[in-house]
This record gives structure tokens, sequence and C-alpha cells, in this order.
């Protein structure tokens, strides 16, 4: 007689299996978020968004989906994601599709 052993990988933070782990979408209300816009060489707007954790998404997947989403250019790096060009209700309104809770994104 051969038993198999199907065990579902679970989460070692909040100890669900790993297709009913609740971390990342907790991990998305703690963040405080912040968009603001600065003015760069020759006068240029750039977007900037604060304070998105590395930890569970990442970053540079997160900054090539907002280029996508705004149709510009933009880098990401020291935490920061930086987007040629004013668009900061586009951002917005990207984060807020993405699960990331209204109350906690800061427009400046």
């Amino acid at each position: 007689m051969l038993f198999l052993s199907v065990m579902a990988e679970v989460c070692s933070t909040c100890g669900l299996p790993k297709d009913l782990c609740v971390c990342g979408e907790i991990e998305k209300e703690q963040q405080r978020i912040r968009i603001r816009l600065e003015t760069r060489k020759f006068g240029r707007p750039i977007t900037i968004v604060d304070g998105i954790e590395d930890r569970n998404s990442n970053l540079a997947q997160t900054a090539q989906k907002l280029k996508s989403f705004c149709a510009c250019g933009g880098t990401s790096k020291n935490g920061q994601i930086m987007l040629q060009g004013d668009h900061r209700e586009k951002v917005r309104e990207f984060l807020i599709k993405h699960g990331y809770p209204e109350d906690n994104i800061e427009l400046q």
C-alpha cells in the first residue's frame, strides 16, 4: 500500500495555506503611499511615488505596469518610482485599482 500525503504549502507568517494567504492584502493596508510632483532640470515635471514596500510586491514590476498604464517613461530606484510627466491622478487610480486603500494614498 502506498499512501501519498498531499499537503498544501503553508505561509510562514499567517499560518494559512498559500492559496488563502492574506499577508499581501494586510501589508497593502498598512502602507502609506505618497505621490508628489517635482520639477527637474529644464522645468520638466516628474511624478514620484514613495512608500510602496518591496517585500511582497516587486517594485520594478510595479513601475513597469505604471509606465505602461500612464504611457510614459520612468524608472524605479531607492524605493521610489519616478515617472516622466504629471501623472498623479492616474497613479492614484492605478493603485486603488490594484488593492491599495484610498485613505492611505496621499497626493501632494
